[in-house]
């Protein structure tokens, strides 16, 4: 049976949760904490820019700012929950009140472990992790990469945490590309699937509420049956193709066009462009870097001249 939480997994009555921006996803986790007892709402802090993503997730008893020096101070976990580009600036801004103490989670798709380890003190510890959408219905699907100086216990803490939302495995950073094609892209091709499913429903006549239903269950059945099972899903798929029967007769049809190879260029296709997102991020910061320096040694430079 899958494991979508770990019933003993338990954090200090002491320790404090800080989001770096309070979007969706971080309203997801929060509330999965919460919900789960593993923390009460006065243990978790939330910055953000806007204030309406303030106020929701205000709504869950949790303390909010507008400062991320705050959150740093006031946390033992933080967790970096802004667009990717905003990762470094956010960083940097908040290095100067960062110690070993502190344990930095990352959930920006493409910023890797070394662009998060450069922007902050030597030997910080940090954690970067893949989540999905679905953790907003706490069913997400999460793989986590530790980075170079994590601890004893870092990375039982987190997967802890993400299996209040869902289900939580440990990987590889070289992995995260293929994990966002999967499983971060993956609900749009199940939304896809569903809304197709119930458009051929529609076309044989049924009302368009009860074939999006029937749609949606079906596919949620069939994951759980993935799920719980331990059966392949070709051996599942089998027992639902009897001889001569429908089923067999529409996956034929499905196979001439090409539906196993489609979702499977899906994933490829979203995986090289996590890819190309993590270089581009990377030369970004390398642009960032060589700037800095070339202002400092232009300044360098400057300096001797006066002095002289």
């Amino acid at each position: 049976m899958a494991r979508t939480e770990d019933q003993r997994f338990s954090v200090s009555d002491s320790m404090t949760i800080g989001f770096i921006g309070a979007g969706r996803m971080a309203q997801a986790m929060s509330r999965g904490f919460i919900s789960k007892g593993i923390l009460k709402p006065h243990k978790i802090i939330a910055s953000d820019t806007v204030p309406q993503m303030l106020d929701c997730i205000k709504e869950q008893g949790i303390r909010t700012t507008r400062s991320n020096l705050e959150i740093v101070e006031n946390s033992d976990l933080v967790i970096i929950a802004v667009k990717p580009h905003i990762v470094s600036p956010v960083l940097q801004e908040v290095s100067c009140k960062v110690s070993r103490e502190k344990l930095f989670l990352s959930i920006a798709a493409g910023v890797t472990l070394e662009t998060l380890e450069k922007n902050l003190p030597s030997q910080t510890r940090v954690v970067r992790a893949m989540p999905n959408t679905p953790a907003l219905v706490q069913c997400g699907a999460t793989v986590i990469a530790p980075g170079s100086s994590v601890l004893p216990g870092d990375k039982e803490l987190i997967q802890g945490l993400f299996r209040t939302i869902g289900i939580c495995e440990l990987g590889s950073e070289d992995q995260l590309d293929a994990v966002t094609g999967l499983s971060g892209s993956g609900p749009a091709y199940g939304f896809l699937a569903i809304e197709s499913l119930a458009d051929g429903g529609v076309k044989m006549g049924l009302p368009r509420n009860l074939a999006q239903k029937l749609a949606a269950q079906t596919l949620l059945g069939a994951a759980k049956m993935v799920l719980e099972s331990d059966k392949h899903p070709g051996q599942l798929k089998d027992e639902v193709c009897s001889p001569g029967g429908t089923t067999i007769a529409a996956i034929h049809r499905l196979e001439e066009k090409g539906f196993r190879s489609s979702l499977i260029s899906a994933v490829e296709t979203a995986t090289q462009k996590a890819k190309e997102l993590g270089v581009l991020e990377s030369q970004k910061q390398q642009t960032v870097l060589l700037r800095e320096q070339s202002s400092e040694q232009s300044s360098s430079s400057q300096q001797a001249r006066a002095s002289q």
